[in-house]
Parts: structure tokens; sequence; C-alpha cells
């Protein structure tokens, strides 16, 4: 068989690299850009320094941030009108996973006018991204979902909440610049949650079945370095933890281009239905999930306890392991522990079954799975 393998744009990685952010524009002739984050982004000291630090070169900025902690539709449209309407020449997103997808799906928008889902790869939309779009910069603020290297934007519908993944290679950003410095003064929780969100993406990209070595190799590389840097990153901050956490969200974004798997589509509902924070609802998921996929994976699973360096070299050594960082981090070992009762099991269930990411699990996950892993996690 012949395969294909995308490695992502170019990454300018380290502390101080946002500061190249000015010159990088200037030397590509842009002088406008839409810059696109979340409203407490918006407000924090680095973000406004930033802002201060273009306009001291002559760049005209637009700051759109009026966006939801779980994106929908209408944001993409607001986004939208507001370069319609401020005559924009680039679009540069700073945040985390919500202000990237946002950025990057205004970045499909705007040469693509038909309905924003028309363009969902889940039902092939990827063949009618056919016009250029603007030039796209990504700047992360959190080590997690690694959206800064991606190719896609998980944007959800105003009403259904039904998640959809606008996709093409041509919503990969022209440059990333990845500063761990923009993760310090991230709060402990969220560092928690977005750090389980860069493990799960990771661990279950090394398990997809797709085949993509190169990707295996990538993922527990980032296994390794969350392994080290994580609980650090959480309590007790300094730069190489943040540099090391920040890395290994984007290796693991890199690495989930091959799949996913069961936690995203037991993390995925928690979102859409009780607005729950997809890190944390990955978090909260991840032992339940990797429990479920010891059985005939035990090969693979060796592998990871590896990465992570543990003494019995098993599945069953790694979901002890995932439960106990969950504890030394401060994330709930229970769903009801974050707003989930029993009432809404048959619902999530539906959800989950429905979703897009369990499809490359290793092993199959019925709908009754699903019902049974989230009672176990309840």
């Amino acid at each position: 068989m012949i395969h294909q393998f995308n490695i992502p744009t170019t990454i300018r990685f380290g502390c101080g690299a946002v500061n190249e952010l000015a010159d990088y524009l200037v030397g590509h002739a842009l002088a406008r850009p839409l810059v696109v984050t979340d409203p407490v982004i918006a407000q924090l000291p680095f973000f406004k320094g930033i802002c201060s630090r273009l306009e001291a070169k002559g760049i005209s900025i637009v700051v759109f941030a009026d966006i939801h902690k779980n994106p929908v539709k209408s944001d993409v449209y607001s986004g939208t009108t507001v370069w319609d309407d401020t005559d924009r020449d680039c679009v540069v997103g700073i945040g985390g996973g919500a202000a990237l997808d946002i950025a990057r799906a205004i970045t499909l928008r705007i040469n693509h006018r038909e309905d924003l889902f028309k363009y969902d790869d889940l039902i092939g939309g990827e063949v009618y991204v056919t016009n250029e779009v603007p030039h796209f910069i990504a700047i992360p603020t959190t080590a997690g979902t690694g959206s800064e290297v991606g190719r896609s934007a998980i944007i959800a519908d105003d009403e259904t909440h039904q998640k959809r993944i606008l996709f093409s290679p041509k919503l990969m950003a022209k440059v990333v610049f990845a500063d761990p410095l923009l993760t310090m003064e991230l709060p402990p929780a969220i560092t928690a949650a977005t750090g389980m969100d860069a493990l799960t993406h990771n661990m279950e990209a090394y398990l997809a079945k797709n085949y993509n070595p190169i990707c295996d190799g990538i993922a527990l590389e980032g296994i390794r370095l969350i392994s080290e840097s994580l609980a650090r990153a959480v309590l007790n901050p300094d730069e190489e933890s943040r540099s090391k956490m920040l890395l290994a969200s984007m290796m693991g974004a890199i690495a989930f281009q091959k799949g996913l798997g069961v936690v995203h589509s037991l993390a995925h509902p928690l979102s859409s239905l009780l607005d729950t924070h997809h890190g944390l609802a990955n978090a909260v998921n991840i032992p339940y999930g990797m429990a479920y996929n010891i059985a005939g994976n035990e090969s693979k699973f060796r592998y990871i306890a590896q990465a992570l360096e543990l003494r019995a070299e098993t599945g069953e050594a790694v979901v002890a392991y995932l439960l106990d960082l969950n504890n030394r981090i401060g994330i709930p070992h229970h769903l009801r522990d974050i707003g989930v009762n029993e009432t809404h099991i048959e619902t999530l269930a539906d959800m989950a079954i429905a979703d897009f990411a369990h499809p490359n699990n290793p092993k199959p996950v019925s709908r009754e799975d699903f019902r049974e892993l989230y009672e176990k996690a309840l």
C-alpha cells in the first residue's frame, strides 16, 4: 500500500518568539490584521503588550473577541462581518483552542461564503474549499489543543450543538509563534485541564488504528514530555515545564492527524450538552477510555508505559498512572463532580455514538459501551 504523511507548518518556538510578530507582518507587507482572541485574553496585560508593539510598528489592528468558550457558527459569522467592515488583510489568532478555531474558520469564510457547514469535512466538504484564503498566523496561549499546528476547526451548531469539522490544508497557519512565556500565567486548573487534553491527544493518536508510524513516534515523545512536566507546570511552573508542555501540545495535534478515539467521543458530548471545558472532559474520561482499550492492544500499552517510565509495563499500570496524575493536579475522578448526573447518561450515549472520533479507536465502540463507560465514570 502507498501511504501519505503530512507534517505541518513553520514553527518559531522559544521564550520571546511572539516578539517577532511585528517584524514578520512588516516583512510580508501585512499592515491590517484582524486579531482574533477570547474575551478573557483580550483584557490581559500580555495581549495588550502584543497589540502595543504592533501599533508601534505602524500596524493597524482590529480585535475580535466576542466568542464562546465552545465555539459556535454565529461566532464565525460575527468575526467575518468585522473583517468586511474594517478592511483587513490577514488574520492573527491568539489564544487557546476556541480562539484559534474561530480564527481559522473566519479565515475559511472570508472567501467561501456559502453556509459554513457546507465545508464540513465529515460530509466531504473539503472539496468545496477551492478559493484562496487570507494569510493566517497562529499564536497559542495554552498547552492543550495544539490547534496552532492544525488544518481544521471544530465549530458547533448554535441550536443543536452538534460539532462540525472544517478542514483543508489551506487552513494551516503560515507561521506559528509558539512562546512558552505566554502560558506562564495560566491558572493551575486551566493548566491541568489543557495539559490532560494534550496527553489525551498523544495517547489516543498513538492507539488510533490508522497507519502512521511518524505520528506514533511523535505521540510517544509527547507522552514522555508531558509525564516529565505537567505536574510541575500545574504546581510550580517554570520555563522548562511550560516549554515541554507547549511542545507536547503541538506534538499531540500533529499526531492526531492519524485519528483519535473513544475518549474524545466521551468528552465531546459533555461540552455540547453541559458546556464542559473540553480539556476537563477529556481529563475525567481518559482513565476509563484507556481501560476500555487495553484488551487487544497490550503491546502498544507497553510502549506507553515505557514512555511514562512505569515499573510495570502494562495497560493497567497506565490507567493507574492516569488516576494518580489527575489526583496530583486537581482533576476529579468522577463525572458527577463536574455536573453530570444519571439523567444525562442516555442522551450522552446517543451523542457519543454519533461522534466523529471513535471510528478511529483501535477497537469498536457501541452505544451500549458508551453508556457503560459513562456509568463507570459517573
